[in-house]
């Protein structure tokens, strides 16, 4: 079943039991999806692009979140939260930090990679493996101290 399925049989879920939040999020997906296969490619999306695609969603709503709370604006932060929640439920299930820092390490030692020169090829390579079960902001953080 592709992302766009799930996300039209649980818009009718969110309908029928009036859930405004979840309803709000699943059309933001729903609007993504969309403007995506829209863009001129003509082809559907990969599985690899869609998770791309709800993670994107994801962040765009933890960063809006952030600000909000910086700016003491819990009532704003509150429902941006809530949309990532129900948006995660499409993404794959996320690594803990200790398992990114095992992939970190392995990576580190395959490629001999010494020092923050190398924090590039690192990443490049961690972020392909972890695509989807991971953010950028954690396993950049967990590379830059591995080779500090």
């Amino acid at each position: 079943m592709s992302l766009q399925q799930k996300v039209m049989e649980q818009m009718k879920v969110a309908m029928k039991s009036k859930d405004s939040v979840a309803l709000e999020s699943l059309r933001a997906i729903k609007s993504a999806l969309l403007l995506a296969q829209t863009s001129g490619s003509g082809t559907d999306m990969t599985e690899e692009e869609e998770i791309q695609l709800v993670q994107k969603l994801v962040k765009q709503r933890k960063d809006s979140a952030a600000i909000f709370k910086e700016q003491g604006r819990d009532d704003l932060a509150e429902p941006e939260l809530a949309q990532v929640a129900v948006i995660e439920q499409f993404l794959p299930e996320q690594l803990t930090e200790e398992e990114i820092e095992k992939v970190v390490v392995q990576t580190i030692d395959s490629i001999g990679a010494e020092g923050m020169k190398d924090m590039g090829k690192v990443m490049g390579i961690v972020s392909k493996e972890l695509a989807g079960q991971a953010d950028g902001k954690t396993i950049s953080a967990i590379v830059k101290q591995k080779l500090a």
